[in-house]
């Protein structure tokens, strides 16, 4: 048995002790890695409740559970964070990438934990892959609602797309990696690729004066 509330404890509370002693931006960015945490904590938690009401396997539920549950878990702290707090559009993808980091890294540990560490090449390929898929889920949520909130109109119906699209994109990788063949690995692959273009158009996008702000 793998106890996830203990290996969180071991994670959060050197960074929950550090924020006392940090200030500004640096402060921020560690708490909502905690907050990625507590949030992955409590998505093993939700998608375990509705794999036991709905009675499916494990590969029923990465595919049509779990993702549903991790995307809706990650953005409710970033919803919380704007609405309370009302921060400038443009430290919204900061906060979410913070979150997604934070959630791809306890979702690491604890596959570390329960599945070993002697195969470095592939924990390094889902590592990477994971990671990937996590933070561009981030960046969408991050960017997208920073700019549907600027229009009454179109932050529910924004929130809701940019929701679907989290969970489409989640869904599609987790079917990938759960087949055989070329199509795993295009599974483990693409999030990290989308990745570098989005990297490639960051680069190219200021030298054509577009901003995301």
């Amino acid at each position: 048995m793998t106890y996830i509330e203990n290996i969180f404890l071991c994670l959060a509370l050197p960074l929950i002790l550090s924020l006392f002693f940090m200030k500004g931006r640096v402060r921020r960015y560690a708490l909502f890695l905690t907050v990625g945490m507590a949030v992955c904590l409590l998505s093993a938690y939700v998608s375990s409740f509705f794999m036991g009401q709905y009675g499916v396997d494990g590969t029923v539920a990465a595919i049509e559970i779990t993702p549903v549950c991790e995307e809706v878990m990650k953005l409710l702290p970033l919803l919380f964070f704007y609405l309370i707090f009302e921060p400038e559009p443009k430290e919204m993808p900061a906060a979410a990438i913070a979150i997604a980091v934070g959630f791809a890294t306890f979702e690491n540990v604890c596959y570390l934990t329960e599945n070993g560490a002697a195969n470095f090449n592939f924990l390094l390929i889902r590592g990477i892959s994971a990671g990937a898929l996590h933070i561009l889920c981030g960046v969408l949520s991050g960017f997208g609602v920073s700019h549907v909130f600027r229009c009454r109109w179109l932050a529910a119906t924004g929130t809701v797309g940019i929701l679907g699209a989290c969970i489409g994109f989640h869904a599609i990788y987790n079917l990938l990696i759960t087949a055989e063949g070329a199509w795993k690995t295009a599974g483990y692959l693409f999030p990290s690729l989308l990745l570098l273009c989005l990297y490639a158009a960051k680069q190219l996008l200021p030298r054509q004066n577009i901003s995301f702000e």
